[in-house]
């Protein structure tokens, strides 16, 4: 099983441990996940007040770019019901919309 993106955006590192998180405590650790992104834009942001000039600014966080039809977490080892939940509880926490997906034969 799989979630896909349907929109393009950035995922930042956090939300893409709050969507890892929240598919573990699901499943009571009992699937294998795999993170099939990795963050490693690094995004940088300067004070409010900041004037201009001065530079680009500190690191903020860091990000993955993805695209329509990137696939962002696999699934597997759990029945269909206990990975569908746990997806869509993932999706919750991402910025892009998602579709869960499911492998044919499964």
């Amino acid at each position: 099983y799989g979630l896909k993106s349907l929109g393009r955006g950035w995922i930042s590192a956090a939300q893409l441990e709050a969507a890892r998180k929240a598919m573990t405590q699901h499943t009571k650790r009992k699937a294998k996940i795999w993170i099939r992104v990795f963050p490693d834009k690094p995004v940088s942001k300067k004070a409010p007040g900041a004037p201009m000039g001065a530079g680009k600014g500190e690191l903020d966080h860091w990000a993955v770019p993805v695209r329509p039809g990137r696939i962002i977490f696999e699934l597997e080892g759990v029945d269909w019901e206990i990975a569908e939940e746990a997806l869509r509880r993932a999706g919750h926490k991402l910025p892009v919309k998602v579709k869960i997906i499911k492998k044919k034969g499964k």
